[in-house]
Parts: C-alpha cells; structure tokens; sequence
C-alpha cells in the first residue's frame, strides 16, 4: 500500500529558499522548493529543508510557513562561495545534516528529496545512512546547457558531470519537469526510464493574476522605470543577469526594432529585472555597456529584483515578457506572466515550448538572432490585435499549471518510491 509521508528532508545546498529570486544563485528553483513545501504543509507533511549558512546572523532554524522549517547548515566560510566552490563543502555539509536529524528520534524522515545535483550527491549519502528513498529533482543538466552554450560563456566542468551521472544512477526516482527533461536524463545520463517521473512545475494562481488596469501597474513602477502612457510598448525581461538567461538578446533585439521603425523609440521602453549571477558576476554592467554601445540607453531600464505581488506588477505593466535563455529546463517567468495575462516570447529550447503555447499563449523563436526576436516581439506587443489574442490564450494556457497539482504529483512520487524500496525487502520475508 502507498502512502504520504509524514515527513521529507528537502535537499538545497547552494542556495537558500529564503534567498531573493533572481540575485546571485536564486531563481526557478527556489520558488519551486518555496511553493511545493508550502502546499505539502497544507497537507499535513511537515518538510524540513537544509541549506548552507551564508551568513553569520542567521538562525540555525527558520519557519518558511506553518510546518516547513528551513535549516541553515554550516559547512564552509559564510558566503563567498560560488557553486563552482561548494563539492569541497559536501562532506562538512552532510555532516551537519546528520547531527541534525540524530537529535531526532529514529526514523525521523520518510523521504529525501534534493534540488541540484549539488544537493543529489547529500541525498544520495543520507538515503543510505537513513533507509529511505531519495527523488532528485535536476533542475538544470550540464551535458544540455554545455550542448547550448551561449558565446563566450564558461562549459559546466567535468566534476559536475560525473556528479550528476552518480546521483542519476543512485535516485530511486528523478522528476523532470517536461518530456523534453526526461528524454534527456534517458538519453545523455542513461537514466533508467522506469525510476523517471514528468512532473510540471506550477504556477501561484493566486498571486500571478490578470487585471484590467494596466496604468495603474505603470503607474507603481514610475518611480523606477519613468512615466508610460498606455501608447508605450513595454517589453520586460526578468531573471538573472547571465549569459545562459541571454539578456542581450532583447537588447539587441530593441536596437533592431528601433532600426526598422525610428518613430518607435520615444514610446519604448524595456525593462531588467534581475541582478548578476553564475558566470554574469565577472561583468556585471555588461548590459548597461551593451545598452550603451547600442545606443539604447534611453530606452532600457534597470530595475531590482522583487518577486509576489511587486513581480505580478512588472509583468502586468508589460505588453510582452521576453525570455530569450539558451537552455531552460522549464521557464517559471513565462509562466507566472501568462498568468498575469501578458503574452511571453520565447525561446524554443527546454522546456519552453511547454511553458508557451506557440502561436497562443505567446511566440517561440526558433534562433537567438536580433532580427527574428525584433519580428517576434513586433508581432506580439506592437500589434495590438496580436497582442490581444495572445494575451487571452496565456492566461488560459496558465490555468493548466498550478502548485497544487505538482505538489499531489510529487506526493505519490514519494509514496511510489518507498513502496518500491519496502518490496524487496517484503518479498524477502
């Protein structure tokens, strides 16, 4: 017989749930690993997440929300460690997981379920010692990101590779978040297809919403970004500021637009939201340089990062949301902006193609060229009779993902995996 767990440790080393979103190493995954221990609490599982210390006031427990706690672990210098830095730090970071869960009485939890594969090779360890089953969640694989670099950007190193094949032989169940995902675990990592789940991400239906007035959402943005009449054409691009999230492109892809039509640019505007990250923070003003050199300066605006309802507000002033990245196991900008009912343009690697409905929900571009985007985000956000109907599709197509579904998906995961894992030893008795 299956069943819920009472209580799963989430794995997420290199970086905090508590952290920003869109600064540093935060993005997808973090609201990820936010919204699906929130809503397995609501549920009754109480989760418990264990993350590095990174800085020296921080609690050794937090609560998220009612029934998750996060555990900061102290494994290495506070901060100043990139991820490149953090396999030394896996042996001092195990460690403190186990005296954690050795105050506890046995068999405290009934799952392990780790984020990266950083936090794979944890998990892999602590399944062992604990006698439970471990799911790993990838979130982005090297040998896909390395296949679609961006120029100039730095390969994921021989060590992450092995790392990641080690913990793909070791999972007892890996979820991938689109078909796309689970070819690749299949077919680059030999991943055994029967231990493999597709489970799509989801969105906050609750916070990501559509409204009606989209001057009073320019209007709260004025203050950073300037004025913008309901004549503006606003393109947003949100994330962090790296190479593989490909910025540049719709940089660039404005200066074309500007190019082809003169008259565009005293009513354009573009905005980045997000700070550098990963290999960005070598340059982290090479995009106001790019900006610059492109002579696009009055019309790109840099805002900081924010997320819920100051998210939601970006990208319901927005007449198009750009997401422009080479590699993309999935795409949770695209999605939390359909929601807000505004029509995503997107780059037709990963998991995109299903975080967009091309041709409905938004437009995929099959290239990371000026001239196709600058096309694409014509067609989308200048055409205003375009602009509408895609709009209307995108907050259809973002109805069909939400975190409650992803969250009853990973539960009977986890209740899979134990079963599967108690069978040979029921048998042997």
């Amino acid at each position: 017989m299956r069943r819920s767990p009472r209580r799963v440790a989430v794995i997420s080393v290199h970086t905090s749930p508590l952290a920003q979103p869109g600064t540093g190493d935060a993005g997808g995954m973090n609201v990820y690993v936010v919204q699906t221990a929130t809503e397995m609490a609501r549920r009754g599982v109480e989760v418990e997440i264990f993350t590095r210390q990174t800085a020296s006031d921080l609690p050794p427990v937090a609560e998220l929300a009612p029934g998750v706690l996060v555990r900061h672990v102290v494994a290495g210098p506070f901060g100043g460690l990139g991820k490149e830095d953090l396999p030394s730090q896996l042996c001092a970071f195990t460690s403190g997981v186990l005296r954690d869960e050795a105050r506890q009485e046995p068999g405290w939890f009934d799952v392990v379920h780790s984020h990266y594969w950083l936090s794979g090779q944890v998990g892999w360890l602590l399944r062992d010692r604990w006698g439970v089953p471990l799911v790993h969640t990838a979130h982005t694989l090297a040998k896909v990101k390395n296949a679609a670099l961006a120029a100039g950007d730095t390969p994921e190193p021989l060590g992450r590779l092995v790392g990641e094949e080690q913990v793909v032989a070791e999972a007892d169940r890996l979820v991938a978040s689109t078909p796309a995902e689970a070819e690749a675990l299949i077919a680059a990592y030999d991943a055994d297809p029967e231990r493999v789940r597709t489970v799509a991400p989801g969105v906050d239906l609750q916070t990501f919403t559509p409204s009606r007035d989209r001057a009073a959402a320019r209007a709260a943005l004025a203050p950073e970004a300037g004025p913008m009449g309901d004549d503006h054409v606003v393109l947003a691009f949100v994330g962090r500021i790296q190479p593989l999230k490909a910025p540049d492109v719709l940089l660039r892809a404005a200066a074309e637009m500007i190019a082809r039509r003169p008259e565009l640019r005293s009513r354009l505007t573009v905005l980045v939201v997000g700070g550098p990250s990963g290999s960005g923070l070598a340059q982290p003003t090479v995009l106001v340089d790019l900006a610059a050199e492109l002579g696009i300066t009055d019309v790109v605006r840099f805002l900081r990062p924010r997320a819920g309802a100051a998210l939601a507000e970006v990208y319901r002033a927005a007449d198009v949301v750009a997401v422009p990245s080479h590699s993309e196991s999935f795409g949770l900008v695209a999605l939390e902006a359909q929601a807000c009912g505004t029509p995503v343009v997107a780059a037709a690697v990963g998991g995109l193609p299903v975080a967009v409905s091309d041709g409905r929900s938004g437009l995929l571009v099959g290239d990371h060229s000026a001239a196709s985007w600058a096309s694409a985000l014509e067609r989308a956000a200048v055409d205003r009779t375009t602009r509408g109907r895609l709009a209307a599709g995108a907050i259809e197509h973002a109805q069909a993902f939400s975190w409650d579904r992803t969250t009853d998906a990973l539960l009977a995961t986890y209740a899979e995996a134990a079963s599967a894992r108690r069978a040979p030893r029921e048998v042997a008795v």
